[in-house]
């Protein structure tokens, strides 16, 4: 048996206010819309992780999801010109990699991270 794919599912009433955070300015596809679920992913391949977490490392708090991209500095940037208001970072973490926290349209804490 192999694990295929892990699904974050996050409970809200206000699933379209996520598409100009995750669509707009992250450039996930919408997968799926069935109105009650709306599904954002990539076509690409990615790995399949699960953590469990005591904190967020560095004094941080947990946060709800963490996102790897490939120019953490871009991204940065464009959350910014969107107005979406950066609670932590960016920050060059001991254990490698560049980082910050926003707040997702629904509340959500979203790690955004790239590897050194």
């Amino acid at each position: 048996m192999k694990v295929r794919r892990i699904v974050a599912n996050i409970e809200t009433l206000k699933a379209t206010a996520a598409n100009r955070f995750y669509h707009d300015v992250l450039g996930l596809d919408i997968l799926m819309d069935q109105g009650w679920i709306v599904t954002y992913g990539s076509e690409e391949t990615m790995q399949v992780q699960v953590s469990f977490m005591a904190q967020g490392g560095s004094g941080t708090p947990v946060p709800d999801l963490s996102i790897e991209v490939d120019d953490v500095d871009a991204t940065l940037e464009a959350m910014k010109a969107a107005g979406f208001a950066i609670e932590y970072g960016p920050a060059d973490e001991p254990w490698g990699v560049r980082r910050f926290y926003v707040r997702d349209p629904l509340g959500q804490l979203i790690n955004i991270l790239s590897h050194r």
